[in-house]
């Protein structure tokens, strides 16, 4: 299943992140992330294991942070200042850990300046393990990832691929968004949501026609996906209703409900009602759906095929006839025509506190796209327009409008 991770990057801006790199072939994408942090605004420096000079360049890196690569603890008449680099950072991520490093954190050794620094350490510390399956699976390895845990260590989950051994397994380094993204959710989120829960659906629903054939939409998702994690990256507990599509949210924190039909839709969205605070219906949810699907395939013996379509339930409006006076509602509406004015229609029609309004006739909106143009309609008669954007940006302005409804 492909992995749609979004990279919203304002939130990485000015922190301080030391990297730490070990004797790993995945050391090199290092690099990349390195490049990936500075793009966000991050300041980056690098403390690597002697070993790992051998899979990645210092002067690469250090060309890419702006700050000097440290290795050595001592350098003819300086030295390193481990106690200062552990106070100087918001976090110290090891990407890629090695097992010999994992060994060694576990032991509290300290034979290099990576040791060192992580020791006297007195901010948040992660790691990216990236070995073969096998070293992977050790009981030894096993023990010493529940030791530095128990030390209060987080630990990004290897990743399932291809291997430096050529085998395809378990012990792959994660690549550099999804680390990027693992740090905004593990250190870096915000606390403008807290105490808020959130219901957001995504995707298109297939209703099915017989067991082999359906009725769907090309929707992929993306909106949606991206407004969960801007409301969960702003400290809201975030349920996310996603219907059928590869895509999916790589923020671990976010709880996830897949879905088929409009029916299950309904069914699931209602019964995460109770006690939330902003529902955000931005599925694509299918209008009609076969009357009486058939259990078994329908052969092809004849030229047409006749459908009968009922309606299928609205769970939008569904919503609006039940929310609570503190629940903020907010619908989607896709149009092919510049389509304000249904837009304001179904604002008033389904009782919603909020449209958002994209048209297929815009270039960079629609199914599939990664960009977006939207204009947004509220219940008090406010409608604002916004450029061309990418989703999470888009997904930036909805909840940035979210947030002053609430308050």
């Amino acid at each position: 299943m492909a992995v749609v991770c979004y990279f919203y990057m304002s939130m990485l801006k000015g922190k301080k992140i030391l990297l730490g790199i070990t004797a790993s072939i995945a050391a090199y994408k290092s690099i990349l992330l390195v490049r990936l942090l500075i793009k966000a605004g991050a300041e980056v420096k690098v403390v690597m294991t002697p070993a790992s000079k051998e899979f990645v360049a210092p002067l690469t890196l250090s060309t890419l942070s702006k700050n000097p690569v440290l290795y050595n603890i001592s350098d003819e008449d300086t030295w390193a200042n481990h106690v200062m680099l552990g106070r100087w950072a918001d976090v110290m991520l090891i990407a890629p850990c090695s097992a010999n490093t994992l060994a060694k954190m576990a032991k509290g050794l300290c034979d290099n300046l990576l040791q060192a620094v992580y020791l006297s350490a007195t901010c948040p510390v992660a790691i990216c393990p990236a070995m073969d399956e096998d070293m992977w699976h050790h009981p030894a390895t096993k023990r010493n990832l529940e030791v530095i845990q128990s030390d209060g260590v987080k630990v990004m989950p290897a990743e399932f691929g291809e291997l430096a051994s050529g085998l395809i397994g378990e012990g792959r380094m994660p690549e550099p968004e999804s680390i990027a993204r693992y740090l905004q959710e593990q250190f870096f989120r915000t606390k403008e949501l807290e105490g808020k829960k959130a219901v957001v659906t995504a995707g298109p629903t297939y209703e099915a026609i017989d067991p082999v054939r359906f009725i769907g939409n090309h929707s992929s998702g993306k909106m949606g996906i991206a407004i969960a994690e801007e409301l969960y990256l702003r400290g809201a507990a975030v349920e996310l209703v996603l219907g059928p599509t590869e895509n999916t949210t790589t923020l671990l924190g976010i709880s996830v409900t897949k879905v088929k039909s409009a029916s299950d839709m309904h069914t699931t969205v209602l019964g995460k009602l109770p006690g939330t605070d902003v529902i955000i219906m931005s599925a694509a949810v299918a209008d009609y759906a076969p009357a009486s699907p058939s259990k078994e395939k329908i052969k092809k013996n004849e030229d047409t095929l006749t459908l009968n379509l009922v309606k299928t339930t609205d769970i939008l409006k569904t919503v609006g006839a039940i929310k609570k006076g503190h629940q903020l509602l907010v619908g989607f509406a896709l149009e092919t025509n510049e389509g304000h004015e249904a837009a304001r229609d179904k604002l008033k029609a389904k009782n919603a506190d909020m449209i958002v309004l994209n048209s297929l006739l815009d270039p960079g909106a629609g199914f599939g796209k990664d960009t977006n143009k939207i204009t947004i309609f509220t219940k008090d008669g406010g409608e604002l327009s916004f450029l061309e954007k990418s989703k999470i940006a888009v997904a930036t302005d909805i909840v940035d409008l979210i947030l002053t409804k609430l308050k």
